[in-house]
């Protein structure tokens, strides 16, 4: 398969750089994953018509760190550094940019109040070694980071944002990108859903910048996903297993909660007996793969050519998927972190 077999034409205008007014107030495409169906179009706040006693929907618990910082050389040059993962208390892997003026020894001072120290990078490396005076890491960006939105939002994060780009049930830190689909539900959806009789279940995977980062090689088989950081309780994985064994719905709230439990599921952990597991995942889902956990899916619309609208395809198939990307683009749905989302069950 071609990378290019997963492209389309996107006029700028329909890329959200907002989120909408309220959570639930944006748009949602209801589409089959197993027929032609024509789709259906109302608001997420009428998500709980869809769901049925018994569903299991699963959620992603990260949370996202404030990751981005400006800075300042004493000779007036500035720097952008995005944080990666602490090394220690004080010390955190970052990107810099402009990297190549950075000099091991540098001081930087960081805009809204801090101090780095530049220790280097290792040869052929892009990640570069910072070390925080007089403070700790999480203490630093508490106060002087901001939201890391993504490079495809036109326009510079405000306090809003610190709300908005953080799903109601974000409780561990270590994302540096927010698990999108999410971010359309609120407290009184969860509700809702749950006195409709929905289990409502949690996974962690820490969003990693390489979700930032296009697929380098031309064929989809040779591109390869960073890996990153999760953790599955014993808890949800007894939910999901009973689901499955009674031929209840297990639905994921986005793509982060879908590579986790199918990476469970690959690795039997849905089998008794259940217990907390964690680990890494660089689980990478397209045309062909087999869905051994997940029935349903909560999604945003993805960026061309990319791993997660490949996943989309993989679950409904590419023609059926890129279709309902055509007539969203024709409706003026939004796209991407902001933007709408689709329910494909």
């Amino acid at each position: 398969m071609r990378v290019s077999d997963f492209s389309f034409d996107l006029p700028d205008d329909l890329i959200a750089q907002q989120p909408a007014p309220e959570r639930t107030a944006s748009r949602l495409m209801v589409v089959s994953r197993h027929s032609d169906a024509p789709a259906r179009h109302t608001r997420f706040a009428h998500l709980p018509e869809f769901l049925r006693p018994g569903d299991v929907l699963v959620v992603n618990r990260t949370r996202v760190i404030p990751a981005r910082m400006f800075a300042t050389r004493a000779d007036g040059v500035k720097f952008e550094v995005f944080f990666l993962h602490a090394i220690d208390a004080t010390r955190f892997s970052a990107w810099a940019k402009p990297g190549k003026k950075l000099r091991a020894g540098d001081v930087l001072e960081v805009e809204g109040g801090g101090r780095l120290l530049f220790r280097g990078r290792d040869a052929g490396v892009r990640e570069a070694a910072f070390e925080v005076s007089g403070d700790t890491v999480d203490a630093l960006l508490e106060r002087s980071g901001h939201v890391p939105l993504p490079p495809y939002i036109q326009r510079t994060d405000v306090g809003a944002d610190r709300e908005r780009y953080q799903t109601v049930f974000a409780r561990e830190r270590g994302s540096v990108a927010a698990p999108t689909a999410g971010l359309h539900f609120d407290t009184v959806l969860l509700d809702t859903l749950r006195a409709g009789g929905v289990h409502v279940a949690e996974v962690t995977l820490h969003v990693g910048p390489g979700t930032f980062q296009p697929l380098f090689h031309d064929t989809v088989e040779e591109n390869r996903l960073h890996a990153e950081p999760f953790a599955i309780d014993a808890a949800t994985l007894r939910e999901v297993a009973h689901a499955k064994r009674e031929g209840r719905r297990v639905i994921a709230v986005g793509t982060t909660v879908t590579r986790t439990l199918e990476h469970a599921a690959r690795e039997g952990w849905l089998d008794e007996p259940w217990q907390d597991r964690r680990g890494e995942t660089s689980l990478f889902l397209y045309p062909g793969a087999e869905f051994l956990a997940v029935d349903a899916l909560v999604t945003n619309f993805h960026l061309p050519r990319s791993s997660l609208l490949m996943l989309v395809c993989a679950f409904m198939g590419t023609e059926r998927a890129l279709a309902h990307y055509r007539d969203a683009i024709a409706l003026g749905y939004r796209f991407f972190s902001y933007g709408d989302a689709m329910l494909i069950a």
